[in-house]
């Protein structure tokens, strides 16, 4: 098997991958069952280290909980990021039980329920709001409750972005509010008391392209800076959004953050600076930080032949982690990378496909992987775990137990 980048950043001891310095095998004797989700704390504290020395000081990073709201990780990554994107009241629940205050926290997404909404402005996070209706209902929200409630403006914008695994601006959307239409949003509730800090502009997601996501973001000043004008009070919010990429496949290369630092440094010196002094400029990141830093293991408990191709029939599968999987077949699907995780000293010898324990031939971990020869009993490890795993996966399906997750 290639070497995957984000294998490197793992340490091995005596033939066993560790994380946070345990061996996997005395890991999983702590955690007492498979299949499980690790997440390493050195290395989510080593990628914000990464972000800070190659992005300007005056950014400011937002971690977006949907990426991975495990407490313990948000509670970790509390004392790192500058603030947090969160899009449930669940998740809104899980970051004001950190040490960030409530208005370092920044409630966006679609279809906001009213009660939802109610807590969010009753807590002093400020709501990105998506629509008119939204807006709408945040007013009476603040009449209701006697607070002026914080909220800044989800642009959806009027370029697209290429190259994003997902693409969330440009063109008809259910994020945001055009970008056309924001004038007049102003208009309709200048009266109103809302105290509106300013703009949030996401684009896309998943992007490995630096030359892309530079790009990105100069459209993004333009566009609120035209936006600007329209306001009479000063912009001291400006989310350029993220879209920041990892690796998953063979062929990825990671991002280089060093040209994207340089477009910012420049953004801020010549455009966003003495256009917009009162702006706090913030990017947002979810699997940038937590995707590498955590594993999925589970446990081989068969091991057959079928018609001349083995099979590694493991305990877990993509009830919990579904991408790993291809999403039901709706992807072409390629190998995450894939480790036999106490024998990782010895070269591969043998092609083998990982499939877990459900009814369905979806249930493959791993494709006709080079591996070394494993056996009953050995620990089955698949890397990029830590960002849309475990919630993003059908945990449900077919009723076996959710897998526990830890923090080491």
């Amino acid at each position: 098997m290639t070497q995957h980048s984000t294998v490197a950043r793992f340490t091995v001891k005596s033939g066993s991958l560790c994380v946070g310095g345990v061996p996997l095998d005395m890991l999983a004797e702590r955690v007492g069952e498979t299949p499980f989700f690790a997440y390493d704390r050195g290395l989510l504290t080593a990628r914000v280290a990464q972000l800070r020395a190659a992005l300007p000081p005056a950014i400011n990073l937002s971690y977006a909980i949907k990426a991975n709201p495990m407490p313990a990780v948000v509670h970790h990554l509390s004392g790192l990021v500058d603030s947090f994107d969160v899009a449930s009241a669940l998740e809104l629940r899980t970051a004001l039980n950190t040490t960030l205050p409530p208005q370092r926290i920044h409630f966006a997404g679609p279809g906001k329920g009213i009660a939802e909404l109610r807590q969010a402005v009753a807590a002093g996070a400020t709501v990105e709001l998506e629509s008119g209706t939204e807006a709408r209902r945040v007013v009476d929200i603040g009449q209701q409750l006697g607070i002026r409630p914080r909220v800044a403006i989800r642009v959806n914008p009027d370029f697209e972005i290429k190259g994003s695994g997902m693409r969330m601006g440009g063109g008809p959307q259910q994020f945001g509010i055009d970008a056309e239409k924001v004038p007049e949003l102003f208009k309709q509730f200048s009266d109103d008391d809302l105290d509106v800090l300013g703009f949030h502009v996401f684009a896309g997601s998943q992007n490995l392209h630096p030359d892309i996501i530079a790009q990105a973001q100069r459209d993004t000043v333009e566009l609120v800076l035209r936006l600007a004008g329209s306001v009479s009070w000063p912009v001291r919010y400006l989310n350029l959004g993220g879209g920041f990429g990892i690796p998953y496949f063979e062929k990825d290369v990671p991002l280089d953050l060093s040209a994207i630092g340089q477009n910012l440094a420049d953004l801020l010196a010549t455009k966003i600076g003495p256009q917009l002094p009162a702006a706090q400029v913030v990017l947002e990141f979810g699997r940038y930080i937590v995707g590498e830093c955590g594993v999925y293991v589970t446990r081989i408990i068969d091991r057959k032949e079928s018609r001349g191709r083995i099979y590694l029939v493991v305990d877990g599968g993509l009830h919990h982690q579904l991408a790993a999987s291809g999403n039901f077949g709706q992807v072409i699907r390629r190998n995450y990378p894939v480790a036999i995780g106490n024998r990782m000293d010895e070269v591969p010898s043998e092609t083998a496909s990982v499939v877990g324990k459900l009814c369905t031939p979806l249930d493959l971990l791993g494709d006709r992987v080079e591996l070394p020869a494993a056996e009953i009993g050995d620990l089955v490890v698949v890397f990029q775990a830590g960002a849309y795993g475990r919630t993003a996966s059908p945990t449900a399906f077919l009723s076996h137990p959710e897998p526990p997750e830890v923090v080491v």
